[in-house]
């Protein structure tokens, strides 16, 4: 009986908090999901004539023990073997939901207090907007923020992709994005 009990409350938990939780949402004034990147967040060198700048982004409904976010940008269809990384936000503040248009420079100071910007594969900390090789299909550029159950990455300003990627791996939570494409 007990464990019966045990079993249909277990069960009872796992509904309520189904029905009751949010849904992880990202969204952006400057970006539709499965739509066309805006020429303001193309990159501004390599051949691209962008504005390089950042978009708003506003997520809502983080899973129950988020202690921190991390926002990504990431090119997988980047002709690498292993995609590439536009940009690498972490050590976000729980209360903190919105980065503002142009947050990504790192001369304007629009990144809250104590928010590192990682390393992108254009080799410099800060947004790196979307720059395909010409004549290429169009690229999918995958917006993510990550929830966590950490409040702090021990990571610095030199971080790659990968390595937070691997610390990812062992503290996200939760995760919404917003995937544009581009072409040129």
């Amino acid at each position: 009986m007990k464990r019966t009990c045990f079993l249909m409350l277990l069960l009872l938990t796992f509904f309520a908090t189904a029905v009751f939780a949010g849904e992880f949402k990202l969204t952006s004034s400057d970006l539709e999901n499965n739509g066309v990147m805006p020429n303001s967040q193309v990159y501004d060198k390599f051949g691209c004539t962008g504005d390089n700048i950042s978009p708003e982004l506003t997520w809502q409904g983080e899973p129950a023990g988020t202690k921190s976010f991390v926002i990504t940008v990431f090119d997988p269809d980047a002709p690498t073997g292993s995609g590439w990384w536009h940009w690498l936000v972490f050590n976000i503040p729980k209360d903190i939901h919105t980065l503002p248009e142009d947050s990504g420079n790192p001369d304007n100071g629009l990144m809250p207090d104590g928010v590192i910007q990682g390393r992108t594969d254009f080799g410099t900390s800060g947004y790196g907007g979307a720059c395909p090789p010409k004549g290429a299909k169009k690229h999918r550029y995958q917006f993510t923020v990550w929830a966590l159950d950490t409040d702090h990455l021990p990571l610095t300003a030199d971080t790659s992709g990968a390595m937070l990627g691997f610390n990812l791996s062992n503290h996200a939570i939760g995760k919404a994005e917003i995937t544009v494409m581009y072409g040129r």
